[in-house]
């Protein structure tokens, strides 16, 4: 399928072919089958050329009414609608505006709580929850049992198509109001406090060790597996008077730490 979405990609008008080929393409994205990106002998790589699928799907869309009601109803493009579901496939939905776009993934076990938002491309793992107001950006990779706290925003990325996806690894805890944008990776069993932002270019100091994470030109910062990450401060060099934004490593995950992120099982 690859080639085949290739040669779409450069495509500017599109047949009936084209169409059922875009929708083979758009239903494994749904099951989960292709990812944007996925963990290969423990690294993570980008399959770009399955963003140039999705964005296929924007230049061959038309605007048409998505009613959900008698008085409301979207306008987006017909080759991203919202995805429907059935009791079979053990997921909750709370009602209350929360929406899956089709294209995405959403594996068992999982909970949205309204209203959320996941996005095109997006990959969520079983046993997730993703709580009122969070959004999951396009092209997303979300591991097993992570919590996506309220108001939590991962970011998404089509463009520039070289831009890598966020990467949330398993067993991970977002607090509330986090922001997690331009390919950052969050390593396993990490924890990320209530207010943290995290973008590529941000600096990380790892109090622990005290030392700034590495981060190769080019390349989002990675958050280590067990990290504790807390929002701070440092100090302009160029004007000590002042000091900027700061996320830092206040330690790695203990026994403490454990029972202040247990999940209940009984919400899933």
């Amino acid at each position: 399928m690859k080639n085949e979405i290739l040669t779409l990609y450069t495509k500017t008008e599109f047949d009936a072919k084209d169409r059922q080929l875009f929708e083979q393409f758009k239903q494994k994205l749904n099951e989960g089958k292709i990812r944007s990106a996925e963990k290969i002998e423990n690294e993570w790589v980008v399959h770009n050329w399955v963003k140039k699928g999705i964005l296929v799907g924007f230049k061959m869309g038309k605007i048409v009414e998505m009613p959900i009601s008698k008085i409301t109803h979207f306008l987006d493009k017909d080759t991203y609608q919202t995805r429907s579901f059935s009791k079979s496939e053990n997921i909750r939905i709370v009602p209350g505006g929360s929406s899956v776009r089709e294209g995405a993934f959403i594996g068992k076990n999982v909970v949205m709580m309204p209203p959320m938002y996941v996005n095109v491309g997006a990959f969520v793992d079983d046993g997730t929850m993703i709580d009122s107001h969070a959004l999951v950006g396009t092209c997303a990779q979300i591991g097993k049992n992570v919590h996506l706290s309220a108001a939590s925003q991962i970011g998404g990325v089509l463009e520039p198509i070289n831009a890598n996806p966020v990467i949330i690894e398993d067993n991970v805890f977002i607090g509330g109001n986090c922001g997690i944008y331009e390919g950052v990776l969050v390593k396993s069993r990490a924890i990320i406090a209530a207010g943290v932002i995290l973008t590529a270019g941000t600096p990380v100091y790892d109090a622990v060790n005290k030392q700034y994470l590495p981060k190769n030109e080019g390349k989002a910062v990675i958050i280590p597996e067990n990290a504790v990450v807390v929002a701070g401060n440092r100090q302009l060099k160029s004007n000590p008077e002042f000091s900027i934004y700061c996320p830092i490593i206040i330690k790695y995950r203990d026994e403490k730490s454990e029972k202040s992120v247990t999940l209940e099982t009984e919400l899933r």
